[in-house]
């Protein structure tokens, strides 16, 4: 039997990345699986790649910064499924990426909380609210956090922030929750092959090709497996915290990078 045959996944940010890979495991894993992300198109393209292969799956567009569209979200979870088994609180902006700390505007502070930290925070407090209510009661969630939450992160200070917050509010409910049924836990990941990484990477590069291969390189010299992670490789780290196998787990950081921290920490 599959390790989440017949539970119900929540996955925000799933439209690429890390998010479209955990949708897909957690899909292959038995679950059936929510998507959220501000773009309808991907989110969709996703949802349809889950049916196509037989799974069950619902797109819902969220800005996961705004309380009533998190609500909604979590309502048309169980209006198509009926409850809330699993969550991967995964959504995030990079406004503030490859900035000095002076050079970000109060707005643009303003707004990575607001998707980074209280958006996941928002995510939480519905998705335990469902959780808490529903009979049986009880659940899984996975929070991403990210190795520049573990210290500081220069020309990242404002997203090393958001994700150490993630941390904090992991364990804060990890330990609220714990003795009615609900682990919540948080992914540290390292650097992954996506989107995100890879528009950082351009940025640094100017749209020179052979300073974006120096730069890659560079960043594998720094990841002690030689090489940068598979977004699937993430996915089901995120799947098995979701399942019975990691039943006594909880309040857990899962650091995934590959090495690239081991000397740091």
């Amino acid at each position: 039997m599959s390790a989440l045959a017949g539970r119900v996944a929540l996955v925000t940010g799933g439209s690429s990345g890390l998010g479209r890979a955990a949708a897909l495991a957690f899909a292959r894993a038995g679950a059936k699986v929510v998507l959220a992300a501000r773009g309808p198109e991907r989110g969709k393209e996703v949802a349809q790649e889950i049916e196509r292969a037989g799974g069950q799956a619902l797109f819902v567009p969220t800005d996961v910064s705004r309380a009533e569209e998190v609500a909604r979200l979590v309502e048309a979870t169980v209006a198509r499924f009926g409850r809330l088994d699993c969550a991967f609180n995964n959504a995030a902006g990079r406004d503030t990426m490859l900035q000095a700390l002076t050079e970000v505007s109060e707005a643009e502070f303003d707004r990575a909380l607001a998707v980074n930290l209280k958006g996941v925070w928002l995510c939480l407090k519905h998705e335990v609210g469902r959780m808490l209510e529903q009979d049986p009661p009880g659940g899984a969630i996975v929070n991403t956090s990210s190795v520049n939450g573990l210290g500081g992160a220069p020309y990242a200070a404002v997203y090393a922030a958001t994700k150490a917050g993630i941390l904090g509010l992991t364990k804060s409910a990890a330990l609220e929750y714990a003795a009615r049924g609900i682990r919540v836990n948080a992914l540290a990941a390292g650097a992954f092959d996506t989107p995100m990484l890879n528009e950082g990477i351009d940025r640094m590069a100017g749209g020179d090709p052979k300073e974006r291969e120096r730069i890659v390189t560079e960043y594998r010299r720094l990841i002690a497996l030689g090489r940068i992670g598979r977004p699937e490789e993430a996915a089901e780290v995120v799947v098995w915290l979701c399942s019975d196998a990691a039943s006594y787990v909880t309040g857990h950081t899962l650091i995934v990078d590959g090495g690239l921290s081991a000397a740091m920490r």
